[in-house]
């Protein structure tokens, strides 16, 4: 299973949350193909451009429970102090990956940051 975790600023678009989930995959020689799901924290359920980019991409999209995204965010690689504050977790794109993707997941990189959008890809830990 591979996962894309999303991170945003409030009020962000559809097609900005897919530019960012592109980058992503193309900085790791991957297409769209090749995810699972879209994962993000509870902080941002009510961003409804997440979910219409997932229905876009046919990608369900993983609400992760925040117990859990703190709980993956010692994976994280990345860190905002901003996301820190307000999610309680060093990257909510790279926790909610980990999260959503299962015990053992791996991200391949950092999260990618395309304008208000940052978008970090895991790897289930049976995948690898």
């Amino acid at each position: 299973m591979m996962v894309a975790g999303i991170g945003s600023r409030k009020g962000v678009t559809a097609s900005d949350v897919r530019a960012a989930v592109e980058t992503a995959l193309e900085a790791h020689g991957l297409a769209v193909t090749a995810l699972s799901a879209l994962a993000t924290g509870e902080i941002k359920r009510m961003e409804e451009a997440i979910f219409l980019a997932g229905r876009e991409l046919a990608l369900p999209v993983i609400v992760v429970a925040d117990d859990a995204l703190q709980a993956a965010s010692t994976g994280t690689i990345s860190h905002s102090d901003l996301s820190q504050s307000k999610a309680g977790t060093p990257s909510v794109s790279e926790a909610s990956a980990l999260a959503a993707a299962g015990k053992g997941a791996k991200l391949l990189g950092p999260r990618t940051v395309l304008g208000p959008v940052t978008c970090a890809i895991a790897l289930a830990g049976d995948a690898a």
